[in-house]
């Protein structure tokens, strides 16, 4: 059901619709727990090793695909917080385009350059054809990750952070069934993991449509809606590629780290690979509210009010960094014991490095809390310069940080390189969002007039209160220019 992030308390708002996400984050990693378990405990370290070495290659370029999709969904945020519906159509159809010329790309040149890179990597050699096998299977199967992500980019986009759990978590439990199967009985393999992955995909793309057809028609895109203007192509891809750009940048200084831990060998890698699936379930939560703020920043900008995105932001601020304090005293007290999980409790230096991984992420946190909040809410409201210039700051942390430092401390300094990134990056976002917040200070409150509205149909409860069809009524904005007034980046363009 599509949700209006416009009104109500900012804290609540903000919390209510990153439950949902911070949920299916959750359940996506769980089910890479049980991955990674049937992977080690099935096929052995070295297996579990060679999956871990694709890790940085992978993020590279679906992270990139993840990024720009992402990106797409920001202007159809910002129409429908601006209650533009045929601006809502046209920038699903717009995104739509871009998002499958992406996914051909992907799925034609990512198995091309899989073992190439690997090498490049320093991959060691008896690592190399499962680590080949597992990067290719999972770019033959991209587009559908591709898909899934733009889809559920944006059913969020119009305030429904439930209905991508719920395809997530079906997506998640048909995956732990399918890796079991393929890499136990069917005997499949590292490929068949990551078959198993590709295969739930494509089901949750299925779903996502289904629901989209049914449920959304604020999002349904008409004949009309394909003729795609120069205008709005390059607006999507003014905030889309800047946020694809910044998760390859990032994905770059993983390479560096990865080339670090193949010169410390397969135990190091199998210790990163655990320890990175543990510590990928905190950051997914925190990633979560820094989700959630983009998403209320873009709607509260189409509604032209700036007052809500500054109140909005300290209070995501001060969720973030209470989550923080809790999640890494999880991971310093409990650590070492769901590493065992992966590796059972024959490996012991294992066991041990992943845990010192563990304590170093988790004393800091509140650095990444900061980081998401502050970086969302500048990506809702189009500011994407200063994100992107952070990746870079990111690139180069990381690369300090697994390069030389590790040469010093060996794993622990690799490990280290994480914290290094998330302090350059918020030395830069932190005085970026300040002189946003003074900004937004000194802007009007126009809230969008309520004299004209456009009903945009949403098949379901409006006040949650029953399950009759219901219309959910968005104001229209009467002078479209008046936005300017704000000095803030334009909407998604009017035809």
């Amino acid at each position: 059901m599509a949700t209006n992030l416009t009104t109500g308390r900012p804290w609540r708002v903000i919390l209510l619709f990153s439950v949902p996400l911070l949920i299916g984050n959750v359940v996506q990693q769980l089910y890479q727990f049980v991955d990674t378990i049937v992977v080690g405990r099935q096929l052995g370290v070295d297996s579990l090793a060679a999956v871990g070495a694709t890790g940085s290659l992978i993020f590279l370029i679906i992270g990139f695909a993840w990024g720009l999709a992402s990106g797409f969904a920001i202007p159809t945020a910002q129409a429908f917080g601006a209650g533009d519906a045929r601006g809502v159509s046209r920038s699903v159809a717009t995104g739509t385009l871009l998002t499958a010329a992406t996914s051909v790309i992907l799925t034609v040149l990512g198995p091309l350059i899989a073992r190439p890179f690997l090498e490049l990597l320093q991959t060691p050699s008896e690592l190399l054809a499962e680590a080949t096998t597992f990067t290719q299977v999972t770019f033959i199967g991209g587009s559908t990750i591709m898909f899934f992500n733009y889809l559920a980019a944006i059913i969020r986009s119009v305030g429904d952070s439930t209905t991508p759990l719920v395809f997530l978590t079906i997506s998640c439990g048909l995956n732990v069934a399918l890796v079991i199967v393929m890499v136990g009985p069917l005997g499949w393999g590292v490929g068949g993991a990551a078959l198993a992955t590709v295969t739930a995909q494509a089901i949750s793309v299925l779903l996502c449509l289904g629901y989209l057809w049914r449920r959304l028609p604020v999002l349904h895109v008409h004949r009309d809606d394909w003729r795609i203007s120069r205008a709005d192509m390059l607006e999507h891809l003014r905030l889309g590629l800047p946020m694809g750009f910044q998760a390859s940048i990032i994905a770059i200084g993983t390479l560096a780290v990865q080339v670090a831990l193949n010169t410390l060998g397969a135990e190091a890698v199998a210790a990163y690979t655990a320890a990175s699936r543990i510590d990928g379930l905190a950051i997914a939560l925190l990633a979560s509210l820094g989700l959630a703020a983009s998403m209320y920043a873009a709607q509260n900008l189409g509604a032209r009010r700036p007052d809500r995105i500054r109140r909005g932001t300290v209070q995501a601020l001060w969720m973030a960094l209470m989550a923080s304090l809790v999640l890494g005293a999880i991971m310093i007290c409990f650590g070492a014991a769901v590493v065992r999980l992966f590796v059972g409790d024959s490996a012991d230096g294992v066991v041990e490095s992943a845990h010192l991984m563990l304590i170093i992420n988790g004393v800091t946190y509140s650095l990444l809390g900061v980081l998401f909040v502050v970086r969302g809410v500048l990506q809702g409201v189009g500011r994407v310069l200063v994100p992107t210039v952070t990746g870079l700051i990111e690139l180069v942390a990381r690369v300090v940080g697994a390069l030389v430092l590790a040469s010093v401390w060996g794993f622990a300094g690799v490990a280290m390189s994480n914290p290094l990134a998330w302090l350059g990056a918020v030395a830069l976002l932190v005085p970026a969002y300040v002189a946003a917040h003074r900004e937004f200070a000194r802007m009007p409150i126009e809230p969008i007039e309520t004299t004209l509205t456009t009903p945009i149909p949403v098949i379901g409860p409006a006040d949650g209160s029953h399950t009759v069809d219901a219309v959910f009524t968005v104001p229209v904005p009467v002078i479209a220019s008046r936005l300017s007034r704000l000095r803030l980046p334009k909407v998604t363009r009017r035809p």
